[in-house]
């Protein structure tokens, strides 16, 4: 069964309701079409006489309990059959992460059509835990409620956590964590808010995992979740919260991240594999070189692209969102003074925003380069 309910009452009381009639939740962005092959699609609170139907007692730990879209980032998002025992093992090392407190209200405005705002209400019903979800994240509300002490738990990204920052959170009483992922975190918002005495667990996770499974900077596998890393620098999963759908013919998932782990078994990760830029025969991870720019004072949001050049076959090229002044030959020194000299950009372009989707994953896909005919760097909708 498909939905494109919003966040909220409506939308828990239909995810845990359909395990009763053995049905399977297929949450849909709002805006996108209906799931192909749905049988019922649910786009606003049902109501009225409802006919008898034999709940489920029990249900089997194999069968698929939810299909999630990727978020689709590099490319068209992948429909992901998520059993129950995959949330199940995802709520445990959930657990690992940040613990559980019978207490807990853990405030989540991610979208819930995807895996990281799912995750947070199946965990809170598995931990008999009251998730607070909202549709849509505002800063000034969601700073009013962690200054009040509403929230032990917080699921953000971290340009959520940027726009709190901006607005002036500046406690957070009670809340025992928030787990930020789905992008890279700029060194200096950890800073911050180890500063503000916020307390930040970054974590790292896919659709393919249920949420996440490695938590830290760098990041400790979560309780159940094995890593490795294969050919070319690939991060590889193994374990009871990966999709069986998602599994290679050698039973691991393989991320399509790159990364390494140290000599404690801690991983460092350094971008998508697809995105890597060869520039005159080197491998460039755009995530590192973002990383670099994000460092800058004045840059608010960085995005880096390899462009076809005829010298170097990719150039990297940056876009950067700025909140003070810089000049390009500012922003170039400063990126030579920390990479080796093939990393650095060739160019680097303002813009007003980088593109991304509605969970705040930036959409490098969409960065194009500007020309005469069609300036700025978004492909049209």
């Amino acid at each position: 069964m498909a939905t494109t309910l919003p966040a909220g009452v409506a939308f828990a009381a239909l995810l845990h309701a359909l395990p009763l009639l053995g049905a399977v939740f297929v949450p849909l962005d709002p805006r996108a079409q209906v799931a192909a092959g749905a049988r019922v699609t649910v786009t606003e609170p049902p109501g009225g006489d409802e006919a008898e139907v034999p709940l489920r007692q029990t249900v089997d730990p194999d069968a698929v309990h939810s299909i999630i879209h990727t978020s689709g980032t590099t490319g068209r998002p992948k429909a992901v059959e998520l059993t129950y025992g995959n949330h199940h093992a995802s709520a445990r090392a959930a657990a690992g992460a940040v613990g559980v407190a019978s207490d807990d209200r853990w405030l989540c405005p991610l979208p819930p059509f995807h895996v990281g705002g799912l995750a947070v209400l199946i965990r809170c019903a598995i931990n008999a835990t009251t998730a607070v979800l909202w549709d849509g994240f505002d800063a000034g509300r969601v700073r009013a409620a962690l200054e009040a002490g509403e929230a032990t738990l917080a699921s953000l990204v971290p340009t959520m956590l940027e726009r709190l920052r901006e607005a002036g959170l500046a406690r957070a009483p009670g809340l025992r964590a928030i787990a930020l992922g789905g992008g890279p975190i700029r060194p200096a918002l950890l800073e911050w808010a180890a500063g503000a005495g916020i307390p930040v667990v970054p974590v790292y996770g896919l659709t393919e995992t249920a949420s996440q499974v490695v938590a830290g900077l760098p990041g400790r596998p979560l309780p159940g979740a094995e890593l490795r890393i294969g050919r070319d620098g690939e991060v590889l999963v193994r374990g009871p919260m990966v999709a069986r759908n998602a599994r290679d013919a050698d039973g691991w998932l393989h991320t399509g991240d790159r990364g390494r782990l140290d000599a404690a078994g801690r991983l460092h990760l350094d971008g998508r594999l697809k995105e890597i830029i060869v520039t005159g025969g080197e491998n460039v991870a755009p995530a590192e070189v973002e990383g670099v720019l994000l460092g800058h004072a004045a840059v608010a949001d960085a995005g880096v692209v390899g462009l076809p050049d005829p010298e170097w076959g990719e150039a990297v090229t940056a876009y950067v969102v700025l909140r003070d002044r810089a000049t390009p030959a500012e922003l170039l020194a400063w990126c030579r003074a920390r990479l080796p000299a093939y990393k650095v950009p060739k160019r680097v372009e303002r813009v007003p925003r980088l593109p991304r989707n509605t969970a705040g994953k930036r959409r490098r896909d969409q960065i194009t380069p500007p020309s005469a005919d069609a300036p700025g760097i978004f492909r049209p909708p």
